[in-house]
């Protein structure tokens, strides 16, 4: 049996649950809620912060509500893909993308803890611990690669050698994210700031690419086609990464190429051609989101300004064409996007901030 789509916070209830939590809409909320649990809670190896348990507790606490039985179960699941990860590492593996990304993995898991109120859970510091060791290098075949190396891709296809992913939504700026955060709010473990500056530089070099496999990693130059500037993927939501890194670090110098770096995606007709429709996960929506907590963070805002102008127009137009309801897709996320506020931290789940 396949698991309720429901408990999916991507393009299930939950996501559209949490479009009129941030809008103050509980009474559209709480019927939308009671159909994602209608199935039960998932707290197996399919849980993540989207999907099962762990985003039925971030939905609840944008909400102002802690339910301790979903936090208990989200601390099991939490327990176990740590200890799988641990297993991992003592075996000399290369880690999947689902052990670690932000999607399906620990950075997400990460993401819920950190979310919730009171003080960090000793489990989060645990997460960060992990989340460190993907900064130190791995061995395969005889070859020294990122921590993060992975055999498997984000289509579930095997790519030949395996390759680092940037992404934010499954490589290695979820984690970068993530330390970063969590570094801001004077949460730090043993290595964190290192891990943060690694992360930061593999970034600064191999950032523009979705993801480096062998032959590029060789390579003593390399050049990036022109690809979608998108939250997910691309560089304006490697922007936003290295521009929190940079905040975690106070390095202002880096602060300032991060935000370059976000103003060229963004007045690049050749890049902003490949955005083709009004979603969050990779369309004018994550855009708007993005660039809006980059503005906030700028000691030059202002530049920012032209740019979500004209995304939020693009984002408004396109809005009416998305066939899907849900929030990373479709409609819900969209229409969060537009309305531009960001009250309950439902943000958080995309790692902006």
């Amino acid at each position: 049996m396949s698991p309720p789509t429901t408990q999916a916070l991507a393009e299930g209830a939950l996501g559209i649950a949490l479009m009129h939590i941030e809008r103050g809409n509980l009474a559209a909320a709480r019927p939308l809620m009671a159909e994602a649990i209608a199935g039960g809670v998932s707290a197996g190896s399919n849980a993540s912060l989207f999907h099962g348990a762990p985003a039925l507790e971030f939905v609840l606490g944008r909400a102002g509500h802690a339910d301790q039985a979903v936090q208990r179960a989200v601390d099991r699941v939490v327990t176990a893909r740590l200890a799988a990860a641990r297993c991992r590492r003592e075996a000399a593996r290369l880690p999947t993308l689902a052990e670690f990304d932000l999607i399906r993995g620990l950075t997400g898991l990460g993401v819920v803890l950190l979310a919730r109120a009171g003080l960090p859970s000793p489990l989060l510091q645990e997460v960060l611990a992990y989340l460190v060791t993907l900064a130190v290098p791995a061995e395969a075949d005889a070859q020294v690669l990122p921590g993060w190396w992975s055999l498997d891709s984000p289509t579930h296809e095997e790519i030949t050698g395996g390759h680092a992913n940037n992404g934010v939504a499954h490589g290695i700026a979820g984690p970068l994210a993530l330390l970063s955060l969590a570094a801001r709010r004077g949460i730090l473990v043993d290595g964190q700031m290192g891990a943060i500056k690694t992360f930061t530089a593999w970034l600064e070099k191999f950032g523009s690419f979705y993801w480096i496999t062998l032959d590029p990693l060789a390579a003593e130059t390399l050049q990036a086609p022109p690809l979608r500037p998108s939250w997910c993927y691309g560089d304006l939501g490697i922007a936003r990464t290295l521009q929190l890194a940079a905040c975690a670090l106070g390095d202002d110098a880096r602060r300032y190429k991060a935000e370059r770096l976000a103003i060229a995606a963004l007045t690049d007709p050749a890049r902003l051609s490949r955005v083709t429709d009004a979603s969050l996960c990779h369309g004018w929506a994550g855009l708007l989101t993005v660039t809006t907590a980059l503005a906030a963070d700028s000691l030059t805002p202002d530049r920012f300004a032209e740019p979500i102008r004209q995304t939020r127009q693009r984002l408004e137009a396109g809005i009416p064409a998305l066939p899907k309801p849900g929030l990373m897709e479709g409609r819900a996320g969209a229409v969060l996007a537009l309305k531009g506020s960001n009250v309950t931290g439902w943000t958080r789940a995309l790692l902006i901030d």
